[in-house]
């Protein structure tokens, strides 16, 4: 199975690739919303996220990591470093711009730059305390033809971030983990609250029934 999977995406590497990480990135956004506990799924959202995700995103990194390949072939030390560095430099504005700037064009948003102003720089701030150590591990151990996939894998988490900030975060990434322990918090809350109204609805009963014992 997974031989034929790999000579499938060596076959078909732009393909495979690029489909692999829409998805991924697409699913970024319904993981969100599914920890946002949101009663009604709103799957326009999801579109534009994948519209982004395949139209560009995967497209861009496909392209992007054989262009770095060709400029700087190998995995020594020194060659790694100047990918990352590119990579960071390059690829990760453009690729958080286009996300905030991207999903608010199809949302129809008069100013398609709002989220941008407000949300790039602090975006940006949090991606470099995630996407370097991801893109050293792709740089240095994963074979070219799959690192756009490998890409995606980040991406997905990276999409979940990405899409809070974009609905109601600022970029930052205390921000979304205070998002994130209060879902969990509110979670057990709600829990607590189920099996104590679960162990009320049996006392009142039986104190109920004893009252009419009492009377009779």
């Amino acid at each position: 199975m997974l031989k034929a999977l790999v000579r499938h995406v060596r076959r078909y590497p732009w393909a495979s690739n690029v489909t692999v990480y829409g998805c991924l990135f697409a699913g970024g956004d319904l993981v969100h919303q599914l920890l946002s506990r949101r009663d009604n799924m709103d799957w326009t959202h999801t579109r534009n996220v994948a519209v982004v995700g395949f139209g560009f995103h995967g497209n861009f990194s496909f392209f992007w990591m054989r262009f770095l390949e060709r400029r700087f072939p190998g995995n020594s030390a020194r060659m790694v470093v100047r990918k990352l560095l590119l990579d960071q430099s390059i690829a990760g504005p453009l690729a958080t711009s286009v996300f905030y700037t991207g999903v608010s064009f199809l949302e129809g948003k008069e100013d398609v730059f709002e989220d941008w102003r407000k949300k790039f720089l602090n975006t940006y701030r949090t991606g470099l305390m995630y996407w370097p150590f991801m893109q050293f591990l792709n740089f240095a151990f994963v074979p070219l033809f799959v690192r756009t996939t490998f890409t995606g894998c980040c991406a997905f988490v990276w999409a979940i971030f990405l899409c809070f900030s974009q609905q109601s975060g600022d970029g930052t990434a205390g921000a979304a983990l205070k998002w994130m322990f209060s879902n969990k918090q509110d979670e057990s809350e709600a829990t607590k609250e189920k099996v104590e109204t679960e162990v009320k609805v049996p006392a009142l009963k039986e104190g109920t029934a004893a009252s009419k014992s009492t009377q009779n």
